[in-house]
């Protein structure tokens, strides 16, 4: 699909107030563009034509705009404002889930009962709208210090498109990732580690319980186990933002038949993290949980490995960059709220690199994903000025 094929059913009047930098227009024909990442859904088409759209927006506001393939078919695009001392990173990603099931048009890009309607609206087109809003307010401005814009691939698969940014020695002073978190500040969240534990029995006709080792029984008797284990992570003091970790059975698998003896079981665990641990301390959670299972279940077989982890991060709730964030939102006549972030995001990639980051844009996170995804037009109208504000701010504050 091309920029002008993906544009072709908009109203003239939107194309034009988009081009000017309007956040509710650029949002209808962010969602109107598909950009589904095919690693999700079959038929995907990845982010071309949308960071096409995106790149020419920011060119015709000034910016210095670059279009990188981090994949076949992949895009980021980055642009620059200005320059200086000091650097604010504004970064969202440019990809959605898939629209198998939903009940509205994924990419109608409705207007009714003041949202806007569509895949994306939520997660998050409606946060990169904001994003290109306020830059198209900025491009008219001088402006202490550089503006970074930054629109990644990949986000909801693997964020192919931020580690190719970190890779490649992106550096910023800090950064806002325009999540949905309906207008809140969301300086933290927790990370996660998935561990894949293997349970080996001997498959038998089930009429031979003399020969047949039940790999299933097995796994279900370490799985009752793990109610310790969570008992034991809400134990102690919480995390002020976070609460506690946990942790739960994602997946599990095994047996070929009614009458057979199951040879094998796998559980696939999901442990959700805070800022801090680390993988290899979760691995030793759950091989702890197994020793204890070998003392009640001596013919017990398993292991235990790792398989994909993100880390949790978190910014301090006092830090400047949270500071100037709520004093940008109250300013604009809001009331500011510190709250967590609920769910996994890419802001775990910049803090990891030393780029403090935290999330802030339009939209309820538990929109995200639905059926019929939508984003409230006064938080798109709203977080664009309380954007323009605070980039305007932190960038005249540093030295």
């Amino acid at each position: 699909m091309t920029e002008h094929d993906a544009v072709a059913g908009m109203p003239h009047s939107v194309l034009e107030a988009a081009d000017a930098g309007q956040p509710l227009p650029i949002a209808r024909v962010l969602v109107a563009t598909p950009s589904v990442n095919p690693a999700l859904e079959p038929g995907g088409v990845g982010e071309r034509a949308v960071a096409e759209i995106c790149a020419r927006w920011l060119d015709g506001w000034g910016f210095d705009v670059a279009m990188s393939e981090v994949a076949p078919g992949r895009f980021n695009v980055l642009g620059r404002l200005g320059g200086g001392s000091r650097t604010l990173l504004l970064n969202g990603h440019l990809d959605t889930v898939g629209v198998s099931g939903m009940t509205i048009e994924p990419f109608g890009a409705e207007l009714r009962g003041e949202r806007l309607w569509g895949r994306g609206a939520c997660d998050m087109k409606g946060g990169i709208a904001c994003i290109l809003a306020a830059s198209a307010q900025l491009g008219e401005e001088e402006i202490d210090g550089e503006l970074l814009v930054a629109l990644t691939a990949d986000e909801e698969h693997a964020s192919i498109g931020m580690q190719a940014l970190v890779e490649g020695g992106l550096e910023a002073d800090a950064a806002v990732v325009c999540e949905p978190t309906s207008l809140s500040v969301m300086p933290a969240h927790k990370g996660f580690v998935w561990t894949e534990v293997v349970f080996r029995g001997r498959a038998a006709h089930g009429s031979r319980p003399e020969v047949g080792i039940d790999a299933i029984r097995h796994a279900g008797v370490f799985l009752s186990m793990l109610d310790d284990l969570e008992s034991l992570l809400g134990s102690g003091d919480p995390h002020p933002l976070l609460g506690y970790g946990s942790i739960h059975a994602g997946t599990i698998s095994g047996g070929t038949a009614p009458s057979v003896y199951p040879g094998e079981c796998r559980v696939v665990l999901e442990r959700r993290t805070l800022p801090g641990e680390q993988p290899h301390s979760i691995l030793t959670e759950v091989m702890d949980v197994l020793e204890s299972v070998r003392m009640t279940v001596p013919t017990l077989d398993a292991e235990a490995r790792l398989d994909l982890w993100r880390p949790g991060t978190e910014v301090g709730s006092d830090s400047q960059l949270v500071r100037a964030l709520a004093a940008a939102s109250e300013a604009e006549g809001m009331e500011s709220t510190i709250r967590p972030m609920t769910a996994w995001v890419d802001a775990a990639w910049l803090n990891e690199a030393g780029i403090p980051a935290v999330c802030f844009g339009p939209g309820d996170i538990e929109a995200a994903h639905t059926a019929d995804e939508s984003v409230p037009v006064a938080e798109l109208e709203m977080g664009a000025r309380v954007l323009g504000r605070f980039v305007r701010e932190f960038l005249g504050s540093g030295p």
